[in-house]
């Protein structure tokens, strides 16, 4: 580091992050302005049917304007267990719950701005249920590839997710 924090302060508790601005000083004396999204990370599942089917989203992302092909996800609660989340949330968007959940990774998001860390499962054993979506998530759509369909579509563009396409590389090399 060739730094050092002079000033550090919350400006936003928001919902989903809070806005956290940090003075700092470099060893050259000059001083700098870092701002921080301070996430509490979340869970990623890579939910994989009996017949080797992948169950993912399809839903609108507001800050996008965009209906976009995703792995079901969520943020965790505060101190949560990521795999508890993990389980919440493939029910909570899915309906599914599964016998077995495997961790195979976790991935910084945006690392220049933001301490979001997302942990990625592979989900197995699926048992058919029904969802339980908050208000944001009611037009969300469950739509199910084998592994090729989700790589043609990954180098088409049509999925472009990060998360996706993250859980997708841990999964071909799990």
């Amino acid at each position: 580091m060739n730094y050092k924090l002079l000033k550090s302060e919350i400006k936003y508790h928001g919902k989903v992050f809070d806005h956290q601005v940090d003075e700092i000083q470099y060893d050259s004396g000059n001083i700098g302005i870092r701002e921080v999204a301070v996430h509490p990370g979340g869970a990623v599942i890579i939910p994989i049917k009996e017949d080797g089917k992948i169950i993912l989203v399809k839903q609108f992302r507001y800050p996008l304007q965009k209906t976009l092909i995703e792995l079901p996800a969520g943020k965790l609660d505060k101190n949560e267990d990521p795999l508890k989340c993990a389980i919440r949330e493939l029910e909570e968007e899915t309906g599914y719950k599964a016998k077995h959940f495997e961790k195979l990774g976790a991935i910084y998001t945006a690392p220049g701005y933001c301490t979001e860390i997302l942990h990625i499962y592979k989900a197995t054993g699926m048992i058919p249920g029904n969802h339980n979506r908050e208000e944001g998530e009611q037009g969300m759509e469950l739509i199910e590839f084998s592994l090729d369909e989700i790589k043609q579509r990954i180098l088409s563009g049509e999925i472009n997710d990060a998360k996706t396409i993250a859980g997708i590389f841990y999964l071909i090399n799990d």
